[in-house]
């Protein structure tokens, strides 16, 4: 076998017959594969359960067309996402990115219609979504809205406008935030830069205002809707500040902070057990005196970031905006060439005008937000005073023409002060912002510089408080705000006088608006407390204002309840001037004193229970006390017409008048007596007046009266609010009777107090009996020497008393809860007087009474044997219990003996008839 050969066997071919099929290779790749079925019904049915509306579109329909190249598709996208969202909005939460991201993208769309249908789906999605919702996609409507207010298409930067609106009803904060490029925004709308060769080389451009024909509207009528929107989103930012103002005076709905009163509780204090803690501010907050100042947050942010909170921003958007302001007032102003009618402006100019003025007001505000407060006062000054004078108030002051025909002659439109126009334009307004920005550039030093404008200012003011017109709250907190800076500029008397008269003469006004009256109160308080503190060197007050305090507590005595809350702040300034002892208000306090707390229909019993509180306060102030305004005093503490924590404060300071307060240094000479002191803690005591107690006697039986045979007082019973109130004011009451001095004396007038007026009548209410029983036990000591009228009718009224709490009802459970402190006070009684024990069981003639009665004396004997404290007594009236138990045998004889019989006997037996020497302690619980 040749070589050749050889090599020819090592690849040899196979070959393969035919049907047979081919052998796999050796290292052949499997490429078999099994597959099983997924069930996923819930997200194969996903889109078939989307809510969808009447056009069978779903929201992912919707927003898909939101894409589509028509105008039409997109309109009706629109109104179709409106009405699924309005039918289904729980669709807004589940899908509010994609609806955000789509409606903002529409802010650009050339289509108005489909603008002005985005508009419309935004206004309805503000008021649905919140604003933490929207907080993280808007950025994003931030810069579709940016975009499209600087868009090249006039038509898109209109309906911008529109978009503006809506967010700023809805969502200010958020559009705040984004401050500094929105502004830019603005100024662009009406403006363009000045690009010529003499201001390239400089580094700010300075800005004029821009005049586009193609617009719908005029350019004064657009730089309108512009400066309109712009004052918006100022008083948005004005309003986000976290700092309040601190000049000028705000108007009722503002917010303010609320100090909440220090809670003390003097008998703790007096018995040392609660230390006094003393709090600055009424609590509010900790008042750090410190040179140092915390950085805060604003100051690590970027200058974009800070927005107008930053000095310098601020002040870069003032060089900007104020020249073009200035420019639009010199074309809505009145003609110069007509000097005499100038002065009067048309509706369209006056808006515009007042747009301008407004702005510059707000950003003054601004200014005065920042810690360099002086300076930056000062930079506008110098920068803005010579044109603010020679353009603003050149035709100061302005009025409007008015152009509309009154059918009808009305008082107030003839007035020039009250005129609008059609559009409601507030000509007094403007002229009252004017001097608002014009005051706050002048000062005290620069009085004699700015004399000229100023008077012109002061009598425009004067002329407007005296005019007799009926002002608005917005109105006359801007009047008020100048009145205030121009008595800051100028404090001598010649020149604050007539100023203050000029309010007064507003206050005067009948039927004021509760705002304008708050307001006007709120500045009087203000001048009452700066003069106050001025005179302490220079003793020169004002007569108006004294005139004015003196006023102030008729107003309260006629106010009653009709307006609660200007009561209130009536209240809150009468309580600051008595507090520093003003003479014209006490005597006109103490004058109006007893129609104030008259008990029927004063004003303390007609008002909330704070404003009580500081009515009560007052009584402290009062520099006397006569007997007819103690009897009003106790009987508003009688009534129940306010708290028994309140007359409990009443009784306090009254004592504390009086001469037996245990004052170290001499108190007021004969501001309460002594005589009329006792009267109104007796009265107060009683509860019931001569007049109530006498129409009493006519009354017979259930279920008001409680009468038995054996005592002669009947009870009158009280209803339970009543009762418990008249319960907490005697305690009150024994506890003052308990720190006069002479405690014989002081029972010996209760004693000739209750029988003069209580001793001889019939009936008595039960809340009555038991005060007087609680005062005896807490006044009663060896000293003190009872009558024997007194024993009788003290025996009478514990019986009664008693005889009234056994037969209570288990179901009437309003007179059960008096009788745990009725008892006690019976029970008391008779422990300390064993006389007056003594008399009432020689008063139970058990012959005398019905049988139906013998069960609840056979009870109470029962009871008063088991009472630890009336053990002795019972032993030394021995005889007269056993004699008792003998005449109720008497009567039960040839009976069958009852239950109640046997306990007697059994009773009797274990605690008398022993003798046992050391009784123990027992409580009885009936």
């Amino acid at each position: 076998m040749t070589k050749k050969r050889k090599r020819q066997e090592d690849f040899q071919k196979v070959k393969f017959k035919v049907g047979k099929k081919k052998p796999k290779l050796e290292n052949a790749t499997d490429t078999t594969f099994k597959t099983k079925a997924i069930q996923i019904p819930e997200q194969l049915k996903e889109d078939g359960v989307l809510p969808t509306q009447n056009r069978k579109l779903n929201i992912k329909d919707l927003l898909s067309q939101m894409h589509h190249y028509s105008p039409g598709v997109k309109h009706n996208a629109l109104l179709g996402l409106k009405e699924l969202l309005s039918q289904y909005p729980f669709v807004i939460d589940a899908h509010l990115s994609s609806i955000i991201s789509e409606v903002a993208a529409v802010f650009t769309d050339k289509d108005s219609s489909v603008r002005g249908a985005a508009v419309h789906l935004l206004q309805f999605l503000a008021s649905k979504i919140r604003a933490e919702q929207i907080a993280p996609f808007f950025p994003l409507v931030s810069a579709h809205l940016s975009s499209a207010m600087t868009h090249i298409s006039e038509g898109i930067q209109e309906d911008s406008l529109k978009v503006l609106d809506v967010l700023l009803e809805a969502y200010p904060a958020l559009l705040t935030d984004r401050s500094i490029i929105l502004l830019k925004n603005f100024v662009e709308l009406i403006s363009h830069q000045q690009l010529s060769k003499r201001l390239k080389s400089r580094d700010k451009l300075s800005w004029m205002l821009s005049v586009n024909p193609n617009r719908r509207v005029t350019s004064q009528q657009w730089r309108l809707n512009v400066l309109t929107r712009l004052k918006k989103f100022l008083q948005a930012v004005v309003d986000g500040s976290s700092d309040t103002e601190d000049e000028g005076l705000q108007e009722q709905d503002s917010s303010h902070s609320v100090r909440n009163p220090v809670c003390i509780s003097w008998k703790l204090h007096a018995n040392n057990q609660q230390p006094i803690q003393l709090f600055e501010n009424g609590g509010l907050r900790p008042k750090i005196n410190s040179s140092f100042r915390l950085r805060s947050l604003t100051s690590v942010m970027d200058s974009a970031e800070k927005g107008l909170s930053s000095a310098e921003n601020l002040k870069g958007f003032i060089e900007i905006i104020i020249p073009l302001l200035i420019e639009c007032w010199i074309e809505a102003s009145p003609a110069q060439s007509a000097p005499i009618l100038g002065n009067l402006l048309e509706s369209e100019s006056q808006q515009l005008m007042q747009q301008v003025l407004s702005i510059i007001h707000l950003l003054w505000k601004l200014t005065k937000r920042h810690d360099e407060t002086y300076k930056m006062e000062l930079w506008l000054r110098m920068n803005y005073l010579v044109d603010f004078k020679h353009h603003f108030m050149r035709h100061f002051p302005y009025s409007l023409q008015d152009t509309v025909k009154h059918k009808k002659k009305d008082p107030c439109k003839s007035n020039r002060n009250c005129m609008k126009s059609s559009n409601n334009i507030d000509h007094l307004l403007l002229n009252l912002t004017l001097c608002d920005i014009m005051v706050s550039l002048a000062s005290a030093s620069t009085l004699q510089t700015d004399s000229g404008w100023l008077d012109m200012i002061r009598k425009f003011v004067t002329d407007t408080l005296q005019d007799g017109s009926k002002l608005n709250s917005k109105q006359v907190n801007r009047l008020l705000g100048v009145t205030w800076r121009l008595m800051q500029i100028q404090q001598n008397k010649v020149a604050t006088e007539p100023l203050i008269k000029a309010v007064y003469t507003l206050y005067q006004q009948r039927n004021l608006l509760f705002p304008v009256r708050t307001l006007l109160l709120k500045f009087f308080s203000r001048v009452y407390q700066k003069e106050d503190l001025r005179t302490q060197r220079i003793r020169s007050r004002s007569k108006v204002l004294s005139r004015w305090l003196a006023g102030l507590p008729q107003q309260l005595a006629l106010l009653g309840l009709r307006n609660p809350e200007l009561s209130n702040q009536l209240i809150d300034i009468i309580h600051s001037a008595a507090s520093r002892s003003n003479k014209e208000l006490l005597q006109s306090l103490q004058a109006t004193a007893a129609r104030i707390y008259d008990p029927l229909e004063g004003t303390l019993v007609l008002l909330p229970a704070e404003a009580q509180r500081r009515l009560v306060q007052l009584v402290y102030f009062l520099p006397c006390l006569p007997a007819s305004l103690l009897a009003c005093l106790s009987r508003c503490c009688i009534m129940g017409r306010m708290s028994s924590d309140l007359a409990a404060t009443l009784i306090g300071i009254l004592h504390m008048r009086s001469s037996f307060a245990g004052w170290k240094c001499q108190v007021q000479d004969n501001s309460v007596n002594d005589v009329d002191y006792f009267s109104f803690l007796f009265s107060t005591l009683i509860g019931f007046s001569r007049e109530e107690l006498t129409s009493l006697q006519g009354i017979r039986g259930k279920p008001h009266i409680s009468q038995t045979q054996l005592s002669p007082i009947r009870l009158y019973l009280t209803d339970l609010d009543q009762f418990l109130h008249h319960w907490a004011v005697t305690e009150v009451i024994c506890h003052s009777l308990s720190t006069i001095p002479s405690q014989s004396q002081c029972f010996d007038i209760l004693q000739t107090g209750i029988c003069k007026y209580l001793v001889g009548l019939v009936v008595i209410p039960d809340s009555t009996a038991g005060s007087v029983l609680c005062a005896i036990n807490k006044l009663l000591d060896q000293a003190c020497i009872i009558s024997e009228n007194l024993h009788r009718f003290l025996a009478s009224c514990c019986y009664s008393l008693l005889y009234f709490l056994l037969t209570i009802d288990r179901e009437d459970a309003e007179h059960l809860q008096k009788r745990d402190m009725l008892w006690r006070s019976c029970i008391s009684a008779l422990a300390l007087l064993p006389r007056l024990l003594r008399l009432m069981l020689q008063s139970l003639q058990v012959s005398r009474i019905c049988r139906e009665e013998l069960p609840v004396v056979a009870q109470l004997l029962r009871l008063l044997m088991q009472h630890g404290q009336l053990r002795s007594h019972m032993i030394t009236n021995e005889f007269l219990v056993q004699q008792i138990i003998k005449d109720i045998m008497t009567l039960k004889s040839g009976e069958v003996q009852e239950q109640w019989l046997t306990d007697l006997h059994y009773c009797f037996n274990i605690y008398l008839a022993s003798h046992p020497q050391t009784p123990g302690p027992i409580n009885t619980v009936y």
